[in-house]
């Protein structure tokens, strides 16, 4: 990673903290639907990214956000778990080895069907994960479903239109 790359992480991780914390937690559609950007960071993170430092940057990033909103943990936990099964995301969604040839995931490089199929696997993993520790509870699945399902419609529409408006330059 050069300089500039591991700047433009840098300010992008600040950002989309940030804007979760300060913006988008403001946002709440009757107590069912909150959208959640900053595991926009991980899905973002290049492929080759060794998986104990995904992991570590993830703890951060949630960690980060539990920092600002008081939410004790979920959001690091769900931050955790999606750095965890973002390679098999990635093994499920690729039928060839994107990251061998040094492709930053992103819209603009591997394409509009791919990085939405992606992104979709995990930020519906991130959210799932996220409700249910929340509601630690199974009493109440469907309100949970109904929460996780609305929550990842608008966070997959904020995400995909943050990667369009910023997008990465192909290299």
């Amino acid at each position: 990673m050069t300089g500039k790359d591991l700047l433009i992480t840098i300010l992008r991780f600040v950002l989309l903290v940030l804007a979760q914390v300060f913006i988008f937690n403001k946002i709440n559609f009757g107590g069912i639907a909150n959208p959640m950007i900053y595991p926009l960071f991980i899905i973002l993170l290049p492929f080759e990214t060794n998986k104990n430092l995904s992991l570590f940057i993830a703890f951060m990033l949630g960690l980060s956000v539990d920092l600002f909103t008081g939410s004790i943990g979920l959001h690091t936990s769900a931050s955790v778990f999606l750095a965890f099964v973002r390679p098999l995301a990635y093994s499920i969604v690729s039928s060839n080895k994107v990251y061998e040839s040094g492709v930053k995931p992103g819209i603009n490089n591997l394409g509009i069907r791919w990085f939405v199929t992606y992104s979709a696997f995990l930020v519906f993993s991130h959210h799932l994960f996220f409700f249910f520790v929340e509601a630690f509870s199974f009493d109440e699945i469907w309100h949970t479903l109904v929460k996780t399902t609305l929550s990842f419609f608008l966070s997959m529409f904020l995400i995909i239109l943050l990667d369009v408006i910023f997008k990465p330059q192909k290299k």
